[in-house]
């Protein structure tokens, strides 16, 4: 038997003899039509990115950023606002079967229809045309869609009472008075008060609410009640000293209320 006989030999003509180095093709044939993705194409879009991403910093360094006061969660009175392009969902949220006992509607299952059927559009949509009017139902979905985001948005912000939200969010000095901390009272109550209610009785939001602001609200009697037995969710016991100190911090509390009512 010879050596070889009986074999094949196949050629493969996926790999090369010689290798070369890789170059992009030349498209120069179909001018306008393709170009190569690296670097050509690539190279555009990071140039349009970098032009976007500029212009919108220096719109930032421009216009302040329209800041409110600090979150307050006790206040049940605050209307909140989403950003611009939550807005059409916001809107949604306010009709008859999208709020309420059907919020999950509005929430979660609406909207989850709208952006799942926009994720499988490729693949329920299959034909070939590319041209609109070709594919009525594709096309006539998606204006539907982009109509709807667009009146609900529109209809979110005429229907907004921008008045009462500028009030309700505005930055204000709260401490229109100067708190005097070298006074007896003073020093009694950051002995057992002011870890909660803050050094300048500001108060600290969703923990306890300003020592200021109850001028005819609370007597002096009131007050070494509540430091007594407590209120709310403010627990009894809490001041420790003296009946002549519990006066004198009730005294300090009511100067200080009158000073800030005269402020305002």
């Amino acid at each position: 038997m010879h050596r070889g006989k009986g074999m094949k030999f196949v050629g493969d003509s996926r790999v090369p003899a010689v290798r070369k180095p890789n170059i992009p093709k030349d498209y120069s044939e179909f001018p306008g039509k393709t170009e190569a993705f690296w670097p050509n194409f690539l190279l555009k879009e990071w140039m349009v990115g970098a032009v976007f991403l500029i212009a919108f910093l220096c719109l930032t360094v421009a216009h302040e950023p329209p800041l409110e006061r600090i979150a307050d969660p006790t206040d049940t009175a605050y209307i909140p606002l989403p950003d611009w392009y939550f807005l059409f969902l916001y809107e949604l949220l306010k009709y008859r079967y999208a709020a309420g006992p059907y919020t999950v509607i509005g929430a979660m299952i609406m909207p989850g229809l709208a952006f799942g059927a926009l994720l499988l559009a490729p693949f329920l949509d299959r034909g070939p045309e590319r041209r609109p009017s070709k594919r009525p139902i594709a096309t006539g979905l998606m204006l539907l869609g982009i109509a709807s985001i667009f009146f609900l948005t529109w209809q979110s912000v005429d229907s907004h009472d921008w008045e009462a939200a500028a009030e309700q969010g505005e930055i204000t000095d709260e401490l229109a008075i100067e708190i005097d901390e070298e006074a007896e009272g003073y020093q009694l109550l950051q002995a057992s008060c002011l870890s909660c209610h803050g050094d300048n009785l500001q108060g600290n939001p969703g923990l306890a609410p300003s020592l200021l602001g109850h001028h005819e609200e609370y007597t002096a009697d009131d007050y070494k009640d509540i430091a007594v037995n407590g209120i709310g969710t403010m627990p009894a016991g809490q001041f420790q000293g003296s009946d002549e100190e519990l006066q004198v911090l009730a005294d300090y509390l009511v100067e200080m209320n009158e000073l800030a009512a005269e402020a305002e």
